[in-house]
């Protein structure tokens, strides 16, 4: 069933980005005010209801997904240099917690880490229909953009700046 799931994704990836269209009554859909509550990986409480006054980034992503090894950097830097952004890294890969651990070694983040499974994902949210997908969502904690597919430092500026000129 993993692999299966992970070929889904991979076919999903390989067709490049898309702009998938919300399920009705996606709580997670641009404009909507979603919830998302999860324990981090050092088993501390996390909310999105804790983060308001802040843009904050919700990423999933699974240590096997290469564009998304490719953007946890630029993810991380940019929450490190700027005090109006947190971020939130839901690894959906069902890895093992070991494996995950051992990738984070390897490729640590200055962000928290929530592992969600892919048969039970946040409400709000639900399952991504790729990997990586990426919701910013605005101080005010609506869901400012959705992104399928790698994001970019200057995708998320354009977003911010266009919200405040908005």
């Amino acid at each position: 069933m993993k692999h299966l799931i992970v070929s889904l994704l991979l076919a999903a990836l390989a067709s490049g980005p898309v702009a998938a269209a919300a399920p009705a009554g996606d709580a997670a859909a641009p404009g909507a005010r979603p919830t998302l509550a999860v324990t981090t990986l050092d088993g501390k409480p996390w909310s999105l209801a804790d983060q308001r006054g802040k843009w904050v980034i919700v990423n999933y992503w699974a240590t096997w997904c290469a564009p998304c090894i490719k953007e946890m950097p630029e993810f991380s830097a940019f929450v490190a240099e700027r005090d109006d952004v947190v971020a939130i890294g839901l690894e959906i890969g069902d890895e093992e917690r070991a494996e995950v651990d051992a990738f984070l070694a390897k490729r640590p983040v200055v962000y928290p880490i929530a592992q969600v499974p892919m048969s039970d994902p946040p409400a709000d949210f639900g399952a991504p229909r790729g990997l990586p997908t990426t919701y910013l969502i605005a101080p005010d904690g609506t869901v400012a953009k959705k992104f399928m597919g790698p994001v970019t430092r200057r995708d998320l500026e354009q977003v911010i700046a266009g919200h405040r000129a908005g």
